[in-house]
């Protein structure tokens, strides 16, 4: 009888295709040891090293939840077909968004938060920053030193 049960379905659902099985155990430490990756890759204070980790991480370990977690690849070909869709659209909204988050004023807007931490990180580091009004080809000059004060004269002797 309990063969029976499990052969039975719900009115208008589809049957189940059977799905390979998948090692848990072995996505779950894969996942742990990109997390331990994401996690030391700011760590080398290296930009590009830093961006690889943080976006090719997460774009790997997506990739594995959906695929092997939420089996989209045994799903109809219209399921991926929409999350593609979806991921378009979002990569368009954030891409016509950025520009104005960016930016520190708008039209009918001012990002006040924004403009005091620039202020306050300037204080705090001087000097970091280059001069918005210097010539392109002082980008990279190096600073001169700052001028010292002049040494005391020395009283005349008679």
């Amino acid at each position: 009888m309990s063969d029976h049960a499990h052969a039975e379905q719900s009115p208008g659902s589809a049957p189940h295709a059977s799905h390979p099985p998948t090692n848990y155990v072995k996505i779950w430490a894969i996942l742990c040891v990109l997390l331990v990756v994401s996690v030391l890759g700011p760590m080398l204070e290296i930009r590009v090293v830093t961006m690889v980790t943080a976006f090719g991480v997460a774009v790997v370990k997506a990739y594995l939840v959906a695929t092997r977690f939420m089996h989209l690849n045994h799903e109809k070909k219209i399921v991926p077909y929409m999350l593609g869709t979806m991921l378009a659209i979002m990569a368009l909204m954030i891409a016509a968004i950025s520009p104005d988050v960016m930016k520190h004023e708008g039209t009918r807007w001012e990002n006040t938060a924004a403009k005091e931490s620039v202020k306050r990180g300037m204080l705090l580091h001087p000097g970091a920053h280059h001069d918005e009004k210097a010539p392109a080809g002082d980008h990279a000059a190096p600073v001169p030193p700052a001028p010292t004060a002049p040494a005391p004269a020395e009283p005349a002797k008679h």
